[in-house]
């Protein structure tokens, strides 16, 4: 039995905007434990929303490079929703930032100051910076202006901002970094299986000269 098509007509009936609001009201769940100190975050409660927010940010990153490999690989397609998994992610990334800057540093100045001293919020930031071209052109009106191909070129971005985001997670945990491993493995071969598919993609392109025959 094909189960691709059910799926993706289950999937064509959920908005895309679905995901802002389950987006928004799961961060805004983390944080109110957070300020209740409730469960995991009773003991450390901003160091576990930060890593929460930073986590849940680079696991969208992960779900939005797997929606085309997905769609090749097993004819499931989640491609209407990447636009909204893009932009829930950056939102998260904004929200590990702002916990960062405001609830655990608390001072401009020393925000900038561990910017440039440690190496996995350079990285981390870089990543942050990656995005924000990315969501400030994420609407039709923004494709319709830079054109479809130029568009495309930019939120190329996308690759080495999860990149990034996933060096500076790896650089967080201590110990053997189990996950954070995980995710630039993950990363690592979606970005291989992509290099692969152009490469056969411009190959098939390519015009196929016959030889001709030699005269005399």
């Amino acid at each position: 039995m094909n189960i691709v098509r059910p799926i993706n007509v289950a999937l064509c009936n959920i908005p895309p905007w679905i995901i802002y609001i389950v987006g928004g009201a799961w961060a805004g769940w983390l944080f109110w434990q957070g300020l209740m100190g409730l469960g995991r975050f009773a003991v450390e409660p901003i160091n576990v929303l930060e890593r929460d927010y930073g986590e849940i940010a680079l696991q969208l990153l992960v779900v939005g490079l797997v929606a085309t490999p997905l769609r090749r690989w097993t004819g499931i397609s989640i491609i209407r929703f990447r636009r909204a998994i893009g932009v829930t992610a950056f939102f998260f990334v904004l929200a590990h930032f702002l916990v960062f800057a405001i609830l655990d540093i608390q001072n401009l100045g020393r925000v900038w100051t561990e910017i440039v001293k440690r190496p996995y919020v350079t990285v981390g930031m870089a990543s942050f910076l990656l995005l924000i071209p990315l969501v400030m052109t994420s609407n039709d009106a923004m494709v319709r202006r830079m054109g479809a191909a130029s568009w495309r070129r930019l939120h190329k971005l996308t690759y080495p901002a999860a990149v990034l985001g996933g060096v500076h997670y790896l650089w967080l945990v201590r110990g053997f970094p189990f996950e954070p491993l995980v995710y630039l493995a993950v990363i690592g071969v979606l970005l291989v299986a992509r290099s692969k598919a152009k490469r056969k993609s411009s190959e098939k392109q390519q015009p196929t000269t016959k030889q001709q025959p030699s005269e005399g």
